[in-house]
């Protein structure tokens, strides 16, 4: 008992006060809002290991639930260097209810069990036809009619109830369909899907649902392999997710959620703060509510600017305050261009002195709202001899992928890691888990970021928190800078964005 008590004793060693609370609190509903840079990841494995070292949990009951493969590989690494690796089972979301569904679904029917589909794009295409909108079939539409699919499964929206909810929130679907036809195509997509034997990435959670919904012994023989459950990135949580966790649960209260409000840059794909910031109200009363504040990662100077992106939020009780325990660092450097060919050569230029300092590659990024404002700088780097590589937006991961393809995408950046440490040039959304040394955040102005300028109101603090997620991506230097004009040749004039 003596040496079970010494190691539990020992996977708390090094954590500050609130990160000690955190991962002593092993009972009960537990929240904890945890800021970037404030080392969520070790508190939350800390945690998990505390828990089944000190005999407090069973390791085959635990599991820790994530939203990317990337996320779910870290956690079991690190479970596994702190010795719980081979008992807990850290997965996503998706990962996990599939493992579920593999393991009950002889009991249930003697149907084969559904392929996940490769090509949705395709049955999307079918699906055009089959609802009678002709032959033709565009891909980016397709694509955009595959993203709101995706939006309304993962809302829980029925095909039969998509037009009135169109009509209660305004909600105008893509390819310039009315709601009505938009609901037939919907409809077709499943019927081609079904008639195929596959599935997409959201019937996983939905079969699972289902089966915990309506087969009473499977779902009581799921329930009981979860008996503590952590799930992080809570902020990024679907109604759909959010149904499927409460059904594992049902009545178990043994739940650690792990979030943070700022950082929820997924609202356009069904992601959304509300469960996190009223969890006490769901899961009350809560065994532990903590915050974690400090951020490691970042100098004061970065932190600072970070939290006068959030200072006018409407909203700004909901978000943690930063603080910085470094020493004193470099000051945020702010440049205007005149264009934007001149904004990616001066930052390659910026970056190259980084180098000839001492600087590796690797250790800085160049960070774009959108996809398409990466071509410029992969110019300037090549003109400077600078390996890079980019990170890109491809919708909504979770959804777009499957877990054998988000795996082996993830597998291949890491091998581009090891084989060219060179600059990433990505998109904000794709940074979002990433830190660097040295940050170049680019496009800073009105109609970039934020992006089509919005209104007061949902879009605009969706910005908000992008632009907070790309300011907390940098350790050491922050760089913010905007052109004034497309090229030489535009008449039209930028100003700063207005979360400078």
């Amino acid at each position: 008992m003596g040496a079970m008590s010494d190691q539990a004793e020992a996977m708390l060693e090094g954590l500050d006060s609130s990160q000690l609370q955190a991962a002593t609190a092993t009972d009960g509903p537990v929240r904890i809002m945890a800021g970037a840079g404030a080392g969520k990841t070790r508190t939350v494995t800390r945690r998990i290991a505390y828990a089944c070292k000190s005999g407090r949990w069973q390791e085959g009951r635990t599991l820790a639930v994530t939203f990317s493969v990337r996320a779910a590989e870290e956690m079991k690494k690190r479970l596994a260097a702190l010795g719980v690796g081979e008992g807990v089972r850290a997965a996503t979301f998706h990962s996990a209810a599939l493992h579920q569904l593999r393991r009950v679904w002889p009991e249930i029917t003697e149907a084969p069990f559904p392929r996940v589909a490769t090509d949705l794009n395709d049955i999307v295409a079918r699906a055009i036809r089959r609802a009678g909108d002709g032959d033709e079939s565009d891909e980016m539409a397709n694509r955009a009619l595959l993203a709101e699919i995706n939006w309304a499964k993962v809302s829980l929206i029925a095909p039969d109830d998509y037009a009135r909810v169109c009509a209660a929130t305004h909600r105008v679907p893509p390819a310039g369909l009315e709601p009505d036809r938009f609901a037939e195509v919907y409809e077709a997509y499943e019927h081609e899907k079904t008639a195929l034997g596959q599935m997409d990435f959201n019937d996983i959670l939905l079969l699972d649902c289902h089966v915990l919904d309506a087969f009473d012994e499977q779902a009581a023989s799921i329930r009981r392999s979860i008996g503590w459950l952590t799930v992080d990135e809570y902020q990024d949580v679907s109604p759909l997710q959010h149904r499927l966790m409460t059904l594992w649960l049902k009545g178990n209260r043994n739940v650690c959620v792990v979030g943070d409000p700022a950082q929820t840059i997924y609202s356009f794909a069904g992601a959304s703060s509300y469960g996190l910031l009223h969890f006490a109200d769901e899961f009350g009363p809560l065994s532990a509510d903590i915050d974690l504040s400090r951020d490691y990662r970042s100098t004061p100077q970065v932190v600072s600017c970070a939290n006068r992106v959030l200072a006018s939020a409407p909203n700004r009780e909901d978000y943690l305050r930063l603080v910085s325990p470094r020493g004193k660092g470099m000051r945020v450097v702010r440049t205007v261009y005149d264009d934007d060919e001149q904004e990616a050569r001066g930052v390659a230029q910026r970056i190259a002195r980084f180098i000839q300092d001492g600087a590796k590659p690797s250790d800085c990024a160049v960070l774009t709202r959108l996809n398409s404002q990466q071509r410029l700088f992969v110019r300037a780097l090549k003109e400077q001899s600078i390996p890079y590589r980019t990170r890109r937006d491809a919708g909504w991961r979770q959804s777009a992928l499957g877990e054998a393809d988000q795996a082996r995408r993830d597998a291949l950046e890491a091998l581009a890691l090891r084989a060219e440490p060179g600059v990433t040039i990505s998109t904000i959304h794709a940074a979002k888990g990433l830190e660097f040394g040295n940050v170049f955040l680019v496009g800073c102005s009105e109609g970039l970021l934020p992006y089509g300028s919005p209104a007061p109101g949902p879009e605009l603090e969706e910005e908000r928190r992008l632009m907070y997620v790309g300011v907390t991506r940098a350790e050491d230097s922050l760089h913010l800078s905007y052109a004034r004009s497309k090229d030489a040749a535009s008449t039209f004039s930028r100003s700063p964005s207005r979360f400078l």
